[in-house]
């Protein structure tokens, strides 16, 4: 039986908008291929990045939690280095993929919000284009997985919002559940959705049945990773405290939080579309249905920007807001001096800004002597892993007695990538204190003496009768980063047990 009312129709308990448009199919799945091509194209160009190798040292000591976050990303990268090539191409599949899934999840949001061909293509080109999704691209980490979940779940709740077809809110615990074992960042997305949800409607959404066991899914996805978090003290809780410091003690602390957030939205069409459809979310009528979205924009930025949060925590927003301006856009309500923002040559500026800020199009032998505002991104940070775990080896080789000495790195970064390359070199088994590579293998009680990679080995002096450099890091290419010049110390004669030591030099900051 088919019910028609107020431009809705119901088909056996199914509502839906009568108009619905098609999905723009081509458009979006050619602004996806050209992200894809352009990521795939610059994926290996240079090395791995530093919590790239983390994570694969993390996969290689799987548990169901860290210090640092829950097991989802480990599991990953290590199940992408079973293919057997030690690839960052390989590595980043995933996070190539993720991307390119967002730009057509973010029309596909469009199209439930009531956008047409040119709503849907303008909001996948915004996805397309954004400097954060782009940078995301580029490495796996959990600040790429993440924001693609919040998208993937967004797309489900506009979805039902739309249908209330309820097999939608169990997926939505489903995907939740992979969210909260990647970070545990959705919880937030979910208070202040119901909340404002129960506010601006839709306010059936939280008698909805099957919401409730799709929380059910979500909270047995992600029992025992909070069952080894209750085990282990609650590190996560340790690290959070200590990120927030960071945040508040940086440059700006939270005064750079919004900024940089909207700019990393894209230059110059995100960081508007970004803004424009928050505000067009809150006042349109035609997006009434979905008011809560814009709510829930701002209570997530809010919530981060008070808990001293990282800006890219509240990226997973930007498929939403794209979409909801692209709407509005296609239906005319922006300013006739608003209206170039949607059009290709911007686009087109709008990449050729991008794609050299955030991924590795610059020839490696050129890093060296770009100046710094032409380094892509993070590209500094991919270069001689593997020229600085020769220099330990290099130092290791000149120890006394290398049966009894242990390598400690003082950040995760370079014990990550001594893990790594280390075993080929004839090295032990790294440990750091740093982060959350202090819950990995600590040094085994048999290395009496440390070879010790980092800056300051005042932290050692109390425990051992000897400390002395033995050399310094060089990754062979002259590019300024952190690992570059790092110094290289031998501490001799353990004066105490590691039960005793190595809890007072664990260091949860970067």
């Amino acid at each position: 039986m088919v019910v028609e009312t107020g431009g809705l129709r119901e088909r056996n308990g199914e509502r839906e908008h009568a108009g619905i448009a098609p999905f723009a199919g081509k458009p979006v799945l050619a602004i996806a291929g050209a992200m894809g091509a352009v990521l795939a194209a610059t994926a290996g160009r240079y090395g791995y990045f530093g919590d790239e190798l983390y994570f694969l040292a993390a996969g290689r000591h799987l548990d169901w939690g860290y210090a640092d976050q829950p097991p989802l990303l480990p599991l990953l990268a290590r199940l992408m280095a079973a293919f057997g090539a030690d690839s960052p191409f390989v590595l980043r599949i995933p996070a190539m993929l993720a991307m390119v899934a967002g730009v057509v999840l973010t029309a596909l949001i469009a199209r439930e919000l009531g956008g047409g061909r040119r709503a849907q293509t303008i909001a996948a080109a915004t996805f397309a284009v954004s400097v954060q999704m782009l940078g995301s691209g580029h490495y796996l980490a959990t600040s790429t997985l993440d924001p693609f979940l919040w998208t993937l779940l967004i797309w489900l709740l506009v979805r039902w919002t739309r249908t209330r077809v309820d097999g939608l809110l169990l997926w939505s615990g489903v995907v939740t559940g992979f969210a909260l074992n990647t970070k545990f960042l959705i919880g937030a997305f979910w208070v202040v959705a119901l909340a404002a949800a129960a506010v601006f409607g839709p306010r059936d959404l939280v008698r909805r049945p099957a919401l409730w066991l799709g929380a059910l899914i979500a909270a047995a996805m992600v029992t025992p990773t909070l069952v080894w978090q209750a085990a282990n003290g609650w590190p996560q809780l340790t690290m959070g405290a200590a990120i927030s410091r960071e945040v508040s003690e940086g440059w700006g602390g939270r005064a750079t939080f919004v900024p940089t957030l909207v700019m990393s939205a894209g230059v110059p069409v995100g960081m508007i579309l970004v803004c424009y459809g928050l505000w067009r979310l809150l006042r349109s009528e035609r997006l009434r249905p979905h008011r809560f979205l814009g709510w829930t924009a701002l209570g997530v930025l809010a919530l981060f920007l008070l808990a001293n949060g990282r800006y890219y925590y509240a990226a997973g927003m930007f498929a939403p807001l794209f979409a909801a301006a692209a709407v509005e856009l296609e239906a005319g309500q922006a300013s006739k001096y608003w209206r170039w923002i949607a059009t290709w040559p911007v686009y087109l500026v709008a990449a050729v800004i991008a794609i050299p800020q955030t991924l590795p199009v610059l020839p490696r032998d050129e890093l060296a002597n770009a100046p710094e505002w032409a380094r892509p991104g993070l590209a500094h940070e991919e270069i001689g892993w593997r020229e600085i775990t020769e220099s330990v080896a290099q130092a290791y080789r000149a120890v006394p007695d290398p049966a009894r000495t242990g390598v400690i790195a003082a950040k995760y970064w370079q014990a990550a990538a001594i893990d790594h390359y280390g075993p080929d070199l004839g090295l032990p088994s790294p440990s750091s204190p740093n982060r959350g590579y202090a819950t990995l293998p600590r040094p085994p009680e048999s290395a009496r003496d440390i070879l010790f990679v980092g800056n300051d080995p005042s932290v050692l002096v109390p425990y051992f009768t000897q400390v002395r450099e033995a050399g310094a890091l060089d990754n062979r290419a002259g590019v300024p980063n952190s690992s570059q010049g790092m110094k290289i110390w031998l501490a001799t004669g353990r004066t105490g047990s590691w039960d005793t030591v190595w809890p007072e030099l664990t260091d949860w900051g970067f």
